[in-house]
């Protein structure tokens, strides 16, 4: 169902829709009052809900269209502005399951066919997972906030996976690097938030999947929620405990020795794994750093991206934990390190926190 008060771009997305094999438009509605009250005869699976709507707005509509349908995959789509990626951080956490960026202009075709490309990949991927996932379509209470993730019909974790194929690194970690993409920011407000002894012991960084904007508001929930200083990475800026640093939309944050310093390194360059910025980068480029004193950490995400950095960071003597799949709202990023068998542990996201603070305080059991 594809709900935007714009007729081009009702037109566009449905048009990108109809062209996939595996999806179907459903309904093409003009405002949220609309979806609300057609919801029950279209019955759709994924809903690409504008924000900016007459009669009624997207964030009002949400928790309607959850109440008819718990199990609704909502995609939340807007602007890049600050507003806008405000209330889009907002949505994930009243039960949107993503958000995804609209071109400022359809007559910008690289900005255009990026919109297209993402969006595909996040229906088919979220789509594809509620279809496996019980059906519920009795109205529930909205999560309290710090939820693990947020309310998309999906199912709830379950116990560690015993699929932890190797040790520990020896030696005592003295960084944690932390990717993620879908999903990722509920799931990183509810990590920082338990994680506050191994802030005040090393640096953290953090590379989200998101464009510019949303990246500085992110950045100003994790400070919030963690109760620790946290920014996007500004280029050249010395890394010190004590902080989290964000890699900034449209950036790869890399790691580069400046002395003694360990310093930021923004790198405009192409996209890696479809992805600006990606978390590859900042795996690969922190083992020159810290060699094998890294922790990372693979939450929640579409694609592969970390995995092959997180061999690079195993091979150096570090370690990797990733997010296990009854958790993530897509498991794919953690999926494919698994999968790699790079892991030394596979958690729940409610356990993750824990198990970091006691590596962090010397237990590599």
């Amino acid at each position: 169902m594809v709900v935007d008060d714009s007729v081009v771009i009702r037109g566009m997305i449905s048009r990108w829709i109809g062209a996939e094999p595996d999806m179907e438009v459903v309904a093409s509605l003009r405002t949220g009052l609309d979806a609300v009250n057609q919801l029950e005869r279209f019955n759709p699976d994924v809903a690409v809900l504008d924000i900016e709507m007459p009669d009624l707005d997207g964030i009002s509509a949400l928790p309607q269209l959850l109440a008819k349908k718990r199990d609704l995959v909502i995609i939340m789509a807007s602007t890049l502005t600050r507003r806008n990626a405000e209330i889009s951080l907002k949505a994930l956490s009243l039960g949107a399951s993503d958000y995804i960026p609209k071109p400022e202009s359809t007559r910008e075709a690289t900005a255009a066919e990026t919109f297209r490309h993402d969006l595909i990949q996040k229906i088919r991927h979220l789509g594809a997972k509620a279809r496996r996932s019980p059906v519920h379509t009795t109205a529930s209470p909205p999560l309290a906030p710090g939820h693990d993730k947020p309310r998309t019909g999906l199912a709830p974790a379950a116990a560690p996976a015993q699929v932890a194929r190797r040790s520990f690194g020896l030696l005592q970690p003295k960084v944690l690097l932390i990717g993620s993409s879908t999903g990722g920011p509920q799931a990183l407000m509810s990590l920082v938030a338990e994680i506050g002894p191994v802030i005040d012991r090393v640096p953290v960084l953090i590379t989200q999947h998101m464009p510019p904007t949303f990246t500085t508001i992110l950045a100003e929930h994790l400070a919030r929620t963690s109760k620790r200083p946290a920014h996007e990475g500004v280029d050249g800026e010395s890394i010190r405990p004590g902080q989290i640093y964000l890699a900034p939309g449209g950036r790869h944050m890399r790691i580069a020795r400046h002395g003694i310093d360990a310093t930021i390194a923004l790198d405009d360059g192409p996209p890696v794994n479809f992805c600006k910025p990606a978390v590859d980068p900042m795996f690969t480029s922190a083992i020159d750093v810290w060699q094998g004193s890294i922790m990372s950490v693979i939450l929640t995400g579409m694609g592969s991206d970390g995995m092959r950095g997180g061999k690079d960071i195993v091979a150096a003597g570090g370690s990797v934990i990733a997010q296990d799949e009854a958790s993530s709202v897509v498991w794919g990023m953690p999926g494919a390190a698994v999968n790699a068998g790079i892991c030394a542990a596979v958690l729940p996201l409610n356990q993750i926190a824990s198990k970091l603070v006691r590596v962090f305080a010397g237990d590599r059991s």
